[in-house]
């Protein structure tokens, strides 16, 4: 299984390259590689009155950008406040089940929430959310659980309580789902 690693707007060297070490570790057979283009940040996904960003905007945007390139799932990663409606905020979203995924590392900087910058902290956010919204696409929904990484992170406390890995249940589940 092949993951593609898309730039929505600049995104730091530093990110790209964690995912790209660390995703293939929690699914079977994945190999994940950067994607040399970089996506531009749709101007339709901004709402002003919000001054965030539409992710389910940009997941359309993503499909069109994507559609010839060769991967069994593409990560979008993207570095602006992702919403979607009646919600305030969002880290990610997700086709279900689908081939994309999306991640903002916006919200995860330790610094957004008045603390010192931490990188170790920052990319472990990142690898969290990012095998989240990858689950997602394999046809996990959110679990109860509130130490696998499938549970719904209403907060950066939820992200940071959970582990990067798929409790017993969904990494069953996930077994099954990956036999494409």
């Amino acid at each position: 299984m092949k993951i593609g690693l898309l730039r929505i707007g600049e995104i730091e060297s530093s990110v790209l390259n964690h995912l790209e070490e660390n995703i293939p570790k929690f699914f079977t057979n994945a190999k994940c590689e950067i994607i040399p283009a970089i996506m531009p940040i749709p101007n339709s996904s901004f709402n002003p009155s919000r001054k965030q960003y539409h992710s389910s905007i940009i997941l359309v945007e993503m499909k069109k950008f994507a559609e010839n390139l060769a991967y069994n799932r593409i990560l979008g990663i993207a570095n602006v406040d992702l919403y979607v409606p009646h919600l305030n905020f969002v880290f990610g979203e997700a086709e279900f089940p689908g081939k994309l995924a999306l991640i903002s590392v916006f919200r995860l900087r330790p610094e957004f929430y008045g603390q010192p910058s931490n990188m170790k902290l920052f990319l472990d956010r990142t690898l969290k959310e990012a095998v989240h919204e990858l689950g997602h696409t394999f046809g996990l929904k959110h679990c109860k659980n509130p130490s696998c990484v499938m549970f719904f992170s209403n907060s950066i406390i939820d992200t940071d309580k959970k582990n990067y890995f798929f409790c017993e249940i969904c990494s069953q589940k996930l077994g099954l789902n990956q036999l494409e």
